[in-house]
């Protein structure tokens, strides 16, 4: 069987891929020090046609990155600050008179853009985050009844400070859920961080954006997702995500586990994490490396647990041990 694979791999072209995620990344080690597994998780959702939710403190690259992750793809990017009053026509657009001919024409807003890095999602109230993931999960917006559909790739980069709680309006489960992956980003070790300081004293004052070439157009990104989606991917490994998702539903220190659509996740993101290894077919470890970022977002630990100090990754990483490793 394994032999099948591996012949199998061979005619699954997937060498431009790998070589394009390393430019990728190695475009933006110009500028990002230390977040090698944060870069890597935001190609895997970018080819696995998710949106990014990424959490840490102030002053740690979340926005840079986002911003810098955009320039290297040719495509549109757009920023969007939420704030607490920002409405929906805000992302969305507005229709204006036109005074030529009297009737309304359509301004299309900030969300029509193929990267979209909201900052501080949580900062806006109900009715703009609702808008929003309606744009998120229909890849399209009505506005005044009429539907304008998303050039793709469309993808929301969110970022969320998770000590500052004042003024925020904390995201519901169901909008949390339409993000496929939600990223920690923590503070760097004390040998990246004199890294950062150095390459910025070394900048002399020149913008980070400067340093950074794109690598991918729009066309070559729609062609390697088709390929990823050739991804071979075996019966006990479709088993195994399903044990894994079902033990977090009946958890004793979890109070919710994950839906369908995490398991979904899991599958896609296993496939594009194989992709880009060179690999045309799913490991074990392919799977085990999309839990976390899949899960952090959509399992609510027990008050219980949560006051002990216990983290969501500690229970994935119970449940991971608890489930036998296909062979």
């Amino acid at each position: 069987m394994e032999e099948q694979n591996l012949d199998f791999n061979n005619r699954i072209p997937l060498e431009d891929l790998k070589n394009a995620v390393a430019q990728i990344k190695n475009e933006l080690g110009k500028v990002i020090v230390g977040q090698e597994q944060f870069v890597e998780l935001l190609i895997v959702a970018l080819l696995s046609d998710g949106h990014v939710l990424i959490e840490g403190v102030p002053g740690i690259a979340k926005t840079i990155t986002a911003k810098l992750f955009a320039k290297v793809l040719k495509t549109d990017f757009s920023r969007i600050q939420f704030t607490p009053d920002l409405m929906p026509s805000d992302v969305l657009g507005t229709s204006i008179l036109n005074m030529k001919n009297a009737e309304f024409e359509f301004k299309k807003g900030p969300i029509f853009s193929n990267i979209v890095l909201i900052d501080e999602i949580n900062r806006a109230p109900a009715k703009t985050q609702a808008a929003l993931f309606e744009t998120m999960e229909e890849r399209q917006a009505t506005v005044d009844g009429t539907t304008y559909l998303f050039e793709t790739p469309f993808m929301v980069l969110a970022t969320q400070n998770p000590i500052e709680q004042e003024g925020t309006y904390a995201l519901p489960e169901a909008q949390l859920d339409r993000f496929i992956f939600k990223i920690k980003v923590d503070y760097p070790t004390i040998e990246d961080e004199v890294k950062i300081i150095q390459t910025h004293h070394e900048r002399k004052g020149e913008k980070p954006q400067t340093l950074i070439q794109p690598v991918l157009n729009a066309q070559d990104l729609a062609n390697y997702k088709t390929k990823i989606q050739s991804v071979l991917v075996e019966e006990k490994i479709i088993k195994y995500i399903a044990e894994l998702v079902s033990k977090t539903r009946n958890h004793p220190h979890l109070y919710l586990g994950g839906s369908p659509r995490a398991s979904i996740a899991i599958l896609n993101t296993a496939k594009t994490f194989a992709a880009i290894n060179g690999r045309d077919f799913v490991t074990p470890e392919d799977v085990k490396k999309a839990l976390i970022p899949v899960l952090n977002h959509r399992i609510i630990l027990t008050p219980e647990r949560e006051m002990e100090g216990m983290t969501t990754e500690n229970v994935v990483e119970m449940i991971v041990q608890s489930v036998e490793i296909p062979r």
